[in-house]
């Protein structure tokens, strides 16, 4: 069931799949490894399968297995009526918004990306549970528009709705990010790509935590 402040928490170390950053490493592999290391949200984005639904429905299906055997929330990019078993979908402005809540029901989260305030705005106005904002340059999506970290705070100031940050994001800059106003951090390659993506996603993780830590001492 769809529940804010679970959701909020679920944003703080946030995993996106990409299948082809390392050869043989499929989008099960990362979900498998970003949930060995502590990801507290998977969100499985394959493009590919865009014309394959047969093949997205049963490799969402599979991952929603996975992630909920670990305790974690599975939300599907783009794809609105092929979530299987998901807990939410993510949606960009070039993607149907209008309707887009009530097609997915009441009991699934709804993320959306956005790039201006305006647009937050419009996100919450639909029924948006969050916001995806890409910070920095990234080659994993590189039609996104960058937006900084200034560009970020205003987006965090538009709207209540939590703000997850994208976009060339790893361990070195994700405080820069959380400090910016983001309720968590999503990242593709710092994880997908990594040598040792378990390890890649622990890190995140402690970095986030101790971040937190800071922000509310005991």
């Amino acid at each position: 069931m769809r529940d804010a402040t679970n959701l909020r928490r679920a944003l703080a170390v946030y995993v996106v799949t990409s299948s082809g950053l390392v050869p043989g490493r499929s989008h099960l592999d990362v979900v498998r490894a970003a949930l060995e290391g502590g990801a507290t949200a998977i969100q499985l984005r394959a493009p590919e399968l865009r014309d394959r639904p047969r093949d997205l429905v049963d490799l969402a299906i599979e991952a929603a297995g996975l992630c909920h055997a670990g305790g974690v929330p599975l939300i599907v990019n783009d794809f609105l009526d092929l979530a299987g078993d998901s807990d939410g979908v993510h949606l960009g402005q070039g993607d149907q918004l209008a309707g887009a809540r009530d097609r997915l029901g009441p009991a699934r989260f709804l993320g959306v990306s956005v790039e201006k305030p305006e647009q937050a705005r419009t996100a919450w106005g639909i029924g948006a549970d969050y916001l995806g904002v890409t910070v920095f340059d990234t080659a994993t999506k590189p039609e996104a528009e960058p937006v900084g970290l200034d560009g970020l705070r205003e987006i965090v100031g538009a709207t209540a709705l939590p703000v997850v940050g994208i976009g060339g994001i790893n361990a070195s800059n994700a405080r820069d990010v959380l400090a910016a106003g983001a309720a968590g951090v999503a990242v593709v390659s710092a994880v997908g790509a990594a040598p040792d993506p378990v390890e890649a996603t622990r890190e995140l993780g402690r970095v986030v935590s101790e971040y937190v830590g800071e922000q509310n001492p005991r």
